[in-house]
Order: structure tokens, then C-alpha cells, then sequence
């Protein structure tokens, strides 16, 4: 297959590319290359998607794609890379996320729920209007590929390059507990349902899909888990031996803890009911289209 990776340097596309390259693939990866170079066996195209030619270098001439594989986040971006490539390319594989969905608080939900109104617009300019501007990719990429197009609506991922510390800090927390007698303050939500996918299970379906022309729209997540599942699993990859301190929401917010990412939180915990259901996706289609997870415990082990 050839296989056009647009970005290929950052977390995921990156694993997208690299594993396409071990399974014998003929990669091509289109990136400015501010977030590093491309792995190792891949082509390396630079362009910036943000310009009217930006696309040129893998357009031009006699070029021909098998499957183009995109996770801008950009609407002009993704509607550039749809007409532009439409005529050279055969199947577009598009990686979105579950924070296209109206609705997050009814856990067991699928690929149904009413989605955001689209971005009006091509450039998302704060994370404030993410789930709205991935809509509005997902409508380019199905108005311009119909049915030559997936649409991989991804969970949480983690793994190897987690940039996010949501699958790593809790590994790395239970290994080094500041706690007295070596205790781990924890949220008091352990049935919160919370899904992980690893990178690399993500990537090697996606490759998978581009190879073999599997069409649709997806929720790509782990494995149906939750919060205590999670921390129990990073536990024990952390050998933690310690005392656990649950402490309620309303006991955390008072000190000043965050919520799911970032300084002062504790990862991947969500009090809001309205996003009761946010890791809870089923996931069901995606795995009968064969994207298999690797226990989670080896994710947070390599996050950490």
C-alpha cells in the first residue's frame, strides 16, 4: 500500500507511520516537521497545510495514494486535503474524537449520539470549540469521500508520547506516593467509566483499515474499564504497597484539586454528571471491524 501520512511526526500519526512501515508499507509522511522528523523508512514531504499549495508536494504529477490517513484538528486544513487529494487518493482514513458527541452522560453509548453543530469556519482557535470543529472535518471528509472514507472517532489514547500525562502520571504517582507512610490520595469515584486505548493498538487498526478499504464511522476506544480499574492497574504496575485515600469530589475541589488533565489534577477523574458518560463509549463496531487492546496495564506501564 501506499500510504500518505499527513502530519506523521507527532503521537499517534507518528505511530500510524511507523507501524505502516514495519508492516512492509511505502509511507509518505507531509509535515513541516516542527514536532521532529518523521520515523525512520518513511518519505518525508515538507509542506505547511495552512498554505493554498501546501498539499503540492504529494498532488504533483502522477501521484497516486492507496489511502491518505489525516488527524488535523483544522476544518480548512481537512477541506484543503480533501480536495486536493480526492483525485489521486482512493480511501481516507480520518481520526476524530469522541468530543464530537452533544451528549456525554449516559455511559454504554455508540456511534449514535447527536453530534455538535460544526465549526463555522476553517480555524479552531482555542480548545474551547474542539468537538465542534472535528464535526466540521468529519463532514468535509464524508461530503468529499462518501463511501471511500472512516472516520475514527478516538477515545482517550495513551501510551508511548502521551504528551498529556493522563496515562502516565498515575504509574508514576504510585511509584513515588509523598503521602505518610507511603499514601495515594485518589479520587472516590471508582465506578466512573474510563477507557484507554493504547496508541499502537490505534495505530496498527487504522493501518489495517487503510490497507483493506474498511469504511465507516467509529468510536476507536479501549476496552470498556473504569476510573478504579484504571488506578488499580496502575498500581500494581507501579508495585505500590501503600494505603489508598479515596477523597470525594467535593473534598478535592475545596483543596484546589483539577480535574482530568493538567496542573494540580488528578488524571482522568470527571465529577460533572453531564460527562458521566465521557469514557464510557461501548466501542462495540470497532472492535467487530478488529481493533484489539492490549491490557491496560501495558499502556500505563509504557506511559510512564
Amino acid at each position: 500500500m501506499r500510504l500518505l501520512v499527513l502530519g506523521g511526526t507527532a503521537m499517534l500519526g507518528r505511530a500510524v507511520a511507523a507501524h505502516a512501515i514495519a508492516e512492509g508499507h511505502d509511507v509518505t509522511c507531509l509535515a513541516r516537521g516542527t514536532a521532529g522528523p518523521p520515523p525512520d523508512g518513511a518519505t518525508w514531504v515538507r509542506g505547511d497545510r495552512d498554505g493554498p499549495d501546501g498539499l503540492r508536494g504529494v498532488t504533483d504529477g502522477d501521484a497516486h495514494w492507496d489511502a491518505v490517513v489525516d488527524v488535523s484538528r483544522q476544518p480548512g486544513q481537512v477541506r484543503r486535503a480533501v480536495g486536493d487529494l480526492g483525485p489521486v487518493a482512493d480511501h481516507f482514513v480520518f481520526v476524530s474524537t469522541g468530543n464530537v458527541y452533544a451528549v456525554h452522560s449516559r455511559p454504554g453509548s455508540d456511534e449514535s449520539v447527536p453530534l455538535l453543530p460544526p465549526l463555522d469556519g476553517d480555524v479552531m482557535t482555542g480548545m474551547e470549540v474542539y468537538g465542534e470543529a472535528k464535526v466540521a472535518c468529519e463532514g468535509a471528509v464524508l461530503d468529499g469521500f462518501g463511501d471511500r472514507a472512516l472516520v475514527a472517532r478516538a477515545g482517550l489514547i495513551g501510551g508511548p508520547g502521551d504528551w498529556s500525562g493522563r496515562s502516565g502520571w498515575w504509574p508514576w504517582r504510585f511509584a513515588h506516593p509523598v503521602g505518610v507512610g507511603g499514601a495515594v490520595l485518589t479520587p472516590d469515584d471508582p465506578d466512573l467509566p474510563m477507557s484507554l486505548v493504547d496508541v499502537r493498538d490505534l495505530a496498527s487498526w487504522l493501518v489495517r483499515c487503510a490497507a483493506s478499504g474498511t469504511c465507516g464511522v467509529f468510536d476507536a476506544v479501549g476496552e470498556p474499564n473504569t476510573l478504579g480499574g484504571l488506578l488499580s492497574a496502575a498500581r500494581d504496575v507501579a508495585g505500590h504497597e501503600g494505603p489508598v485515600v479515596a477523597a470525594s469530589a467535593d473534598w478535592l475541589a475545596e483543596h484546589g484539586v483539577q480535574e482530568w488533565m493538567g496542573a494540580d489534577s488528578l488524571p482522568l477523574w470527571i465529577s460533572d454528571p453531564q460527562w458521566r458518560g465521557f469514557g464510557g463509549h461501548t466501542g462495540a463496531a470497532a472492535r467487530a471491524a478488529g481493533l484489539a487492546c492490549r491490557p491496560v496495564a501495558e499502556t500505563l506501564r509504557d506511559a510512564a
